[in-house]
């Protein structure tokens, strides 16, 4: 059965984590403890371990990503096990797109220039 890999509260008061790098590489190999990633909370950068042993099939969201707590970001599973159910109910089709979000330029509505006075 597949370990899902969670965005974790790594602080009490954290709501969501940026995700500063990965640690492990997709196929790599992971044992329960083994640090996956670093991860910037709301306090300081953080650890994020494995809580199963398999080998990381999956990283969700690309080094540089903010995801809320709970968010899937990764899967470990074992080499033959199917995880595509898995990660397109998570939406992870593409690491690229939470980038490509966040690098969007939001655009402002202008108010109408006043009429001048009579």
């Amino acid at each position: 059965m597949p370990t899902k890999v969670f965005m974790e509260a790594l602080s009490p008061t954290m709501e969501e984590g940026r995700l500063v790098k990965w640690l492990k590489n997709e196929g790599e190999t992971v044992k329960n403890g083994d640090v996956l990633a670093e991860v910037e909370t709301d306090k300081a950068i953080m650890e994020l371990v494995a809580r199963g042993d398999g080998v990381l099939r999956k990283r969700l969201i690309g080094d540089g990503a903010t995801s809320a707590v709970g968010a899937l970001i990764g899967v470990i599973a074992t080499a033959d096990e199917n995880i595509d159910a898995l990660v397109a109910s998570a939406g992870g089709a593409s690491a690229a797109a939470p980038a490509a979000a966040a690098t969007a330029t939001p655009t402002t509505a202008s108010a109408p220039a006043p009429a001048p006075a009579p």
